[in-house]
């Protein structure tokens, strides 16, 4: 495979990283973004728009540019090296991702046509109480009623649900099987109530009293495949974003050690220190490398769905492992200072749990491998 970006995906990494840095280029700023009643930068989210962003995946029939994957990969690890607030992964990829591969011709060019430009903020509410990171639903059920569906049930933790306009609902059907259906998010009977998350992202409880929605697509259809794949494309993207925020976090660790002084020489002069270091940096470069791979296996078409989904759980296994790696060495090599909410090393910690909290953590996708084991050849090391 050939990892290295051509001139036009090297001019939208620069551009994504000069938009984004002259908003965040101190960790202060993102702080109170993230502080702040809406959680992001609005203006930020316009400027993403206008540049694209924010339709870049999906056809230019529904509003977007008709990029690709690997363009929404760059994208996100730009976002994760200044842990920006916006919410590109739950809108864009998650709920934009859904609605372009199940929603009709008119669905999309409403729903992604104002994703787009910037106008409207979809989510998907999936995650229920007591689920975890399955395909299927089941607290929520949907009942037809006449020509509409009326929704009962919670859905929790819906990232970014206070906020939305749009909520992308999965919900049991009747007959069995998973559907989705759109629901404005100020509806009657949606009872939403918003909470801040450990990174300070936004995340809400949302409870439906017999709210009418529409179906996403065919009505009565079972979407648990397409929810699946959906969930391990954000995989895929969200493992860029982790490996930014992983490589802003080693370059603030090894800009500390070489800077601080103790005993009257630089930390670095310490080889233990320098050892940990080193560690982090092997376990950024194998996660940076697998992400990647798995990045390219997805926005290769002649994949099939089951290549697909092996990529996204074999990367975001290596990912999440090492996030938690380079997130618990980071705030122990900054020592005290590293601790300090105030103090960025712990943001990009707490991010990359946050990660894990929404598409699984290490733990979860190694047993997913195991159960797999079986149907590989066996090995012989002496053979």
């Amino acid at each position: 495979m050939d990892f290295e970006l051509d001139e036009e995906q090297v001019a939208l990494r620069d551009a994504v990283r000069g938009l984004l840095g002259r908003t965040y280029d101190d960790f202060e700023t993102r702080r109170r973004t993230a502080a702040g009643d809406r959680g992001y930068d609005e203006g930020v989210w316009t400027g993403m728009a206008e540049m694209g962003l924010l339709g870049l995946p999906f056809a230019e029939d529904d509003g977007g540019l008709g990029a690709g994957w690997l363009e929404v990969g760059l994208v996100a690890e730009q976002i994760g090296r200044v842990v920006a607030p916006e919410p590109y992964l739950a809108a864009v990829v998650l709920a934009g991702g859904l609605v372009a591969t199940v929603g009709d011709a008119e669905q999309r060019a409403t729903v992604l046509g104002a994703l787009s430009a910037g106008e409207s903020l979809p989510t998907l509410a999936h995650a229920e109480p007591g689920s975890r990171w399955g395909s299927a639903a089941h607290g929520v059920r949907a009942v037809a009623d006449g020509d509409a569906w009326r929704l009962d049930g919670v859905k929790e933790p819906v990232p970014w649900g206070a906020e939305a306009d749009v909520l992308v609902v999965s919900a049991a059907l009747p007959d069995g099987g998973t559907g989705l259906f759109l629901l404005e998010a100020g509806a009657e009977g949606v009872t939403r109530s918003g909470f801040r998350t450990t990174d300070g992202g936004r995340a809400a409880r949302v409870r439906l009293d017999g709210a009418t929605a529409t179906p996403l697509g065919e009505a009565g259809a079972d979407r648990s495949s397409e929810i699946a794949a959906a969930y391990d494309l954000t995989r895929v993207v969200a493992a860029q974003q982790a490996v930014g925020a992983m490589a802003a976090a080693l370059e603030s660790t090894s800009g500390y050690l070489s800077s601080r002084r103790q005993f009257g020489v630089p930390l670095k002069t310490f080889q233990a220190l320098t050892f940990r270091a080193a560690d982090m940096y092997v376990a950024l470069e194998l996660a940076r490398s697998l992400a990647l791979w798995a990045l390219m296996v997805h926005a290769d078409p002649e994949q099939d769905a089951a290549s697909r989904s092996a990529a996204a759980t074999r990367a975001w296994a290596q990912v999440a492992k090492a996030g938690r790696h380079l997130g618990q060495e980071a705030i122990q090599l900054h020592g005290g200072i590293g601790m300090t909410a105030e103090y960025a090393v712990g943001t990009y910690a707490a991010h990359l749990t946050a990660l894990d909290q929404l598409l699984g953590d290490a733990r979860h996708h190694v047993g997913v491998l195991a159960r797999d084991v079986g149907g590989h050849g066996v090995l012989d090391p002496l053979g």
